[in-house]
């Protein structure tokens, strides 16, 4: 058993890291996110070149007990030690891809897959290929083919204005009515202006599986005394 890390093995592992890290990051900025192909692969790259610093680590304490038998109690190396600085420390780059903006959270998709490029650039600097390879087919799947498969319609709220206080209340409700939208929380609100008052209702709803936001956005709008229709996810 060789207990060096050849040159072979670690070019074979940072290119392994490099095409399994670029695939997941063309996913992000194809999707146009914050961080994009060179950012996941360099944070993959990172984790497998400090993973196989740990094992190199690992391989020299081993050779020096074996030079030096009666130190080998007291040579010690812990493999796990670089390893969850990488796990705790990526977490501060991916808090930098979190934006909160309007009530709605953005990023934390990005956030979680630099994380787990970065535990696969670990697997694969560790020399666990299997595991690697494995972990990346799942987690492409989840980031690019989950949401097609299965679709979630989640509670967010809807803030609209409008003019006329009955009619514009009238048209909402009827909406929703139509479409089957269900109403969890409704906020009021009133402001005064030099031609009269300007009303905005903040609902919270759910959404029926056929139907998706962006129309309820649509269709609202269409109101003739609607002025202004704005969704707010909830984080």
């Amino acid at each position: 058993m060789s207990l060096h890390l050849d040159i072979v093995t670690i070019i074979i592992r940072l290119l392994l890291a490099t095409g399994i890290s670029g695939v997941i990051g063309w996913d992000r900025a194809h999707k146009h996110r914050p961080a994009g192909i060179r950012t996941h692969i360099l944070v993959c790259l990172g984790a497998c070149i400090v993973a196989m610093i740990q094992k190199e680590i690992g391989f020299n304490a081993i050779a020096v007990a074996r030079q030096y038998p009666a130190y080998k109690g007291v040579i010690r190396a812990d493999e796990a030690r670089l390893i969850a600085q990488v796990i705790s420390g990526i977490g501060f780059l991916g808090a930098g891809t979190i934006i909160v903006e309007h009530h709605s959270i953005k990023g934390l998709t990005t956030a979680a897959s630099l994380w787990v490029v970065a535990c696969i650039g670990l697997a694969v600097g560790m020399g666990n290929y299997l595991l690697a390879v494995a972990s990346f087919v799942v987690v492409y799947g989840v980031i690019a083919f989950l949401k097609q498969i299965v679709r979630v319609n989640p509670l967010k709220k809807v803030e609209i204005q409008y003019l006329n206080k009955s009619k514009g209340k009238k048209f909402i409700l009827n909406y929703f009515a139509e479409n089957s939208i269900s109403i969890k929380n409704v906020n009021f609100r009133a402001n005064k202006t030099d031609n009269g008052y300007t009303y905005t209702n903040v609902y919270e709803i759910k959404l029926p599986h056929n139907m998706k936001y962006i129309d309820v956005v649509e269709g609202i709008s269409a109101g003739d005394d609607i002025t202004k229709v704005q969704l707010i996810n909830l984080g």
